[in-house]
């Protein structure tokens, strides 16, 4: 996988983690920089942990695939880009609703980084396909999302409602578009 592509992804795997990001910035008006930037940190551990504990799932079943490996991340990818735009879709016909509890807690910043990364963890099944380095991916992936967020944070004081779930329609389309990449390469072959 080349960097270009690689940023592409880690961009789309980052949008959840930037919608969210965005949200709580608008959702919790006391939000403070040092909370901003935990959570931003917390988003870009689990984007980066996530992905490799699928590489690593995936690898256990390296051999058996290895035939259909760019059938198996095409429909991954197309699986997970094509729920993040049908969910977004949904939430933007729905008024934003902001939790009623107004902290944000520790808690809640690490159900929100556990959620937002789940798709991250089908992706690392597919790196494991396509036998990429797990280590500079998951950096990688860890520290787009880790500046993505600090950048929804920012975002979300000045154009929060703007923004929000359009990014995660982005993300999910630019999911989609790498799955057909590695499709088309590998038919093409």
């Amino acid at each position: 996988m080349d960097l270009m592509t690689l940023f592409v992804l880690a961009l789309g795997l980052s949008m959840d983690a930037f919608a969210v990001s965005i949200s709580n910035t608008m959702c919790f008006s006391g939000l403070r920089r040092s909370q901003c930037a935990a959570a931003s940190l917390s988003f870009g551990l689990f984007q980066g942990l996530m992905p490799t504990i699928g590489f690593f799932a995936g690898r256990a079943f390296a051999g058996v695939i290895s035939s259909v490996d760019h059938w198996v991340a095409f429909l991954l990818l197309g699986f997970i880009g094509g729920n993040m735009v049908r969910e977004a879709v949904q939430e933007m016909r729905q008024p934003p609703e902001c939790p009623v509890q107004r902290d944000y807690t520790f808690r809640m910043m690490m159900a929100q980084a556990v959620a937002t990364s789940i798709d991250a963890l089908a992706v690392g099944v597919s790196l494991a396909a396509l036998n990429v380095n797990i280590a500079a991916a998951a950096g990688f992936i860890g520290g787009v999302t880790f500046v993505c967020c600090l950048v929804g944070h920012f975002l979300g004081r000045r154009f929060g409602s703007l923004l929000g779930k359009r990014a995660e329609i982005l993300g999910g389309l630019i999911l989609i578009g790498i799955g057909l990449k590695i499709l088309v390469e590998h038919l093409c072959e």
